[in-house]
């Protein structure tokens, strides 16, 4: 296996989640009974530019399908953040009228709809039918394609360029990261400015987020691996924002390397002290990543026999992508598990991946009274507790399996 990104030979295992489905195909009536192409899940560290990166087996396109049921806009604490995102960089980089906001991987619009709400010409890309259609329906622009350099130059070739790109949560999932920055710095104008979020690799390791690598997941960034990356495609990181959103993340502010005028910030060299500090280019923390997750699987499952043995009603909450890859890896079906809620329309009524454990709506809570209650996707677990806050009335509790167990 060579390195996506500096091409080195890569042999240094980092996780290894044995095998599963795609964490985001979820089945339906129709498919729930055919059989699933299981694939290992598995990540390796590149010892040259400590990219962590997937050991491929999917194209993107089979991945991120027409279908894809993936909809941003179902927590609201996310889209506060991206709200206030918005108000914050529009008056960083004076943005107006005149400009073009373009972001990548736009999804169902929940961020640009922001921008547009202020008047600000903007552009969306992404690839999947089903959340650009979502976008559309609120008066947004999108071109339903894959970024990249080609799509770049043909936008630049129809007079589009950017004074601002966002990707937020989009460069683990490119499978061609070089390209992918490459058309970036094309679309980007002289003095423009491009901003990622990416859950942060520090902070994954730090508290065990091994659910957060899946299969639509190719990379996971330290800011060490995203200044590789940046200098390769003739771009600077001038500044970045630690944010607490999904377990931790970076914010990146890019430039054109050649023509970018801002100042360098010393959150950069702040951020690179805390990951040299951390070992973050010393292969033994990535060597010993694998031992420090099987404790999280064990005691997770210790539980859900223990209360099947008691006769306790457990179920879980949120069909994200992580709790599928959380139940897979400790293997977990519908008998420990008896059902799994979730908000967002294109899962209701659906099956998990792998464990096939029933998507439904939160109307089952209310008239299952569980016992327990799994919150999948934990780094949202205090928007969900208040949203759950009802089921105290009969006494159920909330359980939380990474970055330890914990039942409240």
């Amino acid at each position: 296996m060579k390195c996506r990104h500096c091409g080195a030979k890569v042999t240094q295992t980092f996780c290894d989640l044995a095998s599963s489905p795609p964490s985001n195909a979820y089945l339906t009536t129709d498919t729930r009974d055919a059989a699933e192409q299981w694939v290992p899940l598995r990540t390796f560290v590149c010892g040259e530019c400590f990219l962590v990166q997937t050991q491929d087996f999917h194209a993107s396109s089979e991945l991120f399908s027409s279908d894809y049921p993936y909809f941003s806009a179902t927590s609201s604490s996310w889209l506060r953040h991206c709200e206030d995102y918005v108000a914050m960089i529009s008056e960083r980089l004076a943005l107006t009228s005149t400009s073009l906001v373009v972001e990548i991987a736009s999804n169902d619009g929940y961020l640009l709809q922001f921008v547009r709400a202020r008047h600000i010409p903007c552009l969306g890309i992404e690839p999947t039918l089903s959340t650009a259609e979502a976008a559309r329906a609120k008066g947004i622009e999108v071109v339903t394609e894959f970024f990249g350099l080609a799509l770049a130059n043909e936008l630049r070739e129809q007079g589009k360029s950017a004074d601002l790109i966002i990707g937020n949560n989009v460069l683990a999932h490119v499978p061609d990261i070089n390209d992918f920055l490459s058309g970036v710095g094309r679309l980007l104008k002289d003095d423009g400015v491009a901003t990622f979020e990416f859950p942060h690799l520090l902070k994954l390791i730090e508290f065990k987020q091994f659910d957060t690598i899946y299969h639509e997941h190719y990379s996971y960034l330290s800011l060490l691996a995203a200044n590789n990356l940046a200098k390769h495609a003739g771009l600077e990181i001038f500044d970045v924002d630690q944010l607490t959103t999904h377990g931790g993340s970076l914010r990146l502010y890019i430039q054109k390397k050649a023509t970018g005028k801002r100042p360098i910030s010393p959150n950069v060299a702040a951020v690179q002290t805390s990951e040299s500090n951390a070992q973050l280019n010393d292969m033994k923390i990535y060597r010993d990543f694998q031992d420090r997750i099987y404790k999280i699987k064990y005691d997770l499952l210790t539980f859900l026999i223990e209360q099947r043995r008691q006769g306790k009603k457990v179920i879980a909450y949120g069909a994200a992508a992580k709790g599928n890859t959380l139940l897979n890896f400790a293997g977990v079906r519908e008998d420990l598990i008896s059902f799994v809620v979730d908000r967002s329309p294109g899962k209701i009524n659906r099956y998990m991946p792998g464990s096939k454990i029933a998507i439904v709506s939160e109307d089952r809570i209310r008239a299952e009274k569980p016992d327990y209650i799994v919150i999948l996707p934990w780094n949202i677990a205090d928007e969900i507790e208040k949203q759950l806050k009802y089921v105290r009335q009969w006494n159920a509790k909330l359980v939380r399996a990474v970055p330890e167990l914990c039942i409240w």
